[in-house]
């Protein structure tokens, strides 16, 4: 397969901003289905941030972000009322010691 022309040759991490080469950033899909291509642009993340990602299953994070209006409110507010709402789904977060 030929490499698309609308390709860049550098990328920027959504994490940490820094522009990186497209081979040494890692594709980042929020859905979760990087191998369904059609009609996607991908987000990418450069391999220090990606390692520091946690890579456990997000069943329902994303239909949380969306019911919680991500990106409309301030931070402290949004975070109080993901707090509030996971707390509400999944019962009360306890903290290790």
């Amino acid at each position: 397969m030929w490499p698309s022309r609308r390709r860049t040759e550098t990328v920027t991490c959504l994490a940490c901003g820094d522009q990186v080469r497209r081979s040494a950033a890692r594709e980042y899909d929020k859905y979760g289905d990087r191998w369904n291509r059609e009609d996607k642009t991908f987000e990418h993340c450069c391999k220090a941030c990606h390692r520091e990602l946690c890579h456990l299953p997000r069943n329902e994070l994303e239909g949380l972000l969306v019911d919680l209006e991500a990106g409309r409110h301030d931070t402290d507010a949004f975070l109080d009322a993901y707090l509030t709402e996971v707390e509400r789904r999944y019962g009360r977060l306890e903290e290790e010691s």
